[in-house]
């Protein structure tokens, strides 16, 4: 079994929110996630204990585009050995946004406002011979690895999970698990949160038979069963939820209070103590999936 090691990007100061996993092979290191802009330094000094730096990573593959998971791609690309950067792979729906990043930044920029440096740094446009768009299904071989990626929106319809040996990287369609407490969020940010399409992807990552998955939010899980059926019910729980509270059309600012209560009140119900539900609220904050889920409320639920 080829070793992975977590990589805790230390986000904001707080640990096992952010991870980038590494994998050495026969030419370097591989990353699954780059992470944040935020958090280069933070990758470059964890890289450090496995006699690795920035010029060893040959390539990242990105489960998807958004800043937490793709944000330091473009410099990865862009410093590595002898003036040649990580190759980059990505979805297909992903890599127009990687090359031009101005629509995806000014969206962000909207939603985060004065807090968008302190939170992402700086994104930065990954070169064209560095970027490589991975085909759903058809496998992915760097330095005598395997790596399949599976088609997997829900979250973001640019999202892939790679099954790699028996272990499944799941970006942000298996949810967010932190250490602690046995606990799955569901996050649902906008524009691409559907119900649907993300039950159909639980499907898919249930019929790999992986022994092992790995949430970007944080860490490797040898009980993919559990893992499955939280977030089956996870999407059970949040489905009430909206019907519950959204067919009134609510201002997103109530949304937002009546989840955020939802979220704590679910999170205790479960053993979160206080100091737990922090990290969960940095990976996935409540008002960032009361947005998406009225977005996705309005246009499916409401118009049909």
């Amino acid at each position: 079994m080829t070793e992975v090691h977590t990589l805790d990007l230390n986000f904001q100061g707080m640990p096992h929110v952010i991870a980038s996993y590494l994998i050495k092979h026969t030419q370097g290191a591989l990353l699954i996630e780059s992470g944040p802009g935020s958090t280069i330094d933070r990758l470059q000094t964890a890289l450090k204990p496995h006699d690795l730096t920035v010029a060893d990573i040959t390539h990242v593959l990105l489960t998807h585009i958004h800043l937490d998971h793709a944000g330091a791609a473009g410099w990865l690309a862009r410093h590595g050995d002898r003036g040649q950067g990580a190759v980059v792979y990505v979805h297909p729906n992903g890599a127009p946004h990687l090359l031009n990043p101005e629509k995806l930044l000014s969206s962000a920029t909207r939603i985060y406002g004065p807090l968008m440096d302190q939170l992402w740094g700086e994104f930065l446009a990954v070169p064209q011979d560095r970027l490589i768009i991975a085909p759903a299904g058809r496998d992915i071989e760097i330095g005598g690895l395997r790596f399949c990626p599976i088609d997997t929106p829900g979250h973001a319809d640019h999202h892939y999970a790679y099954l790699f040996e028996d272990l499944l990287f799941t970006g942000d369609v298996g949810g967010i698990r932190l250490p602690g407490p046995p606990h799955l969020r569901v996050p649902m940010p906008p524009p691409e949160f559907h119900l649907a399409k993300w039950r159909d992807s639980l499907g898919k990552m249930q019929a790999v038979g992986c022994k092992r998955l790995a949430p970007t939010h944080f860490g490797v899980y040898d009980n993919p069963e559990w893992h499955f059926e939280a977030l089956k019910r996870g999407l059970d729980e949040v489905e009430a939820f909206m019907q519950a509270t959204l067919p009134a059309d609510p201002p997103v600012s109530e949304i937002s209070d009546k989840f955020m209560q939802w979220t704590a009140d679910r999170s205790k119900r479960e053993g979160l103590t206080e100091d737990e539900f922090a990290p969960y609220e940095a990976a996935n904050p409540s008002w960032m999936s009361a947005t998406g889920m009225q977005r996705y409320w309005r246009k499916y639920r409401m118009s049909a």
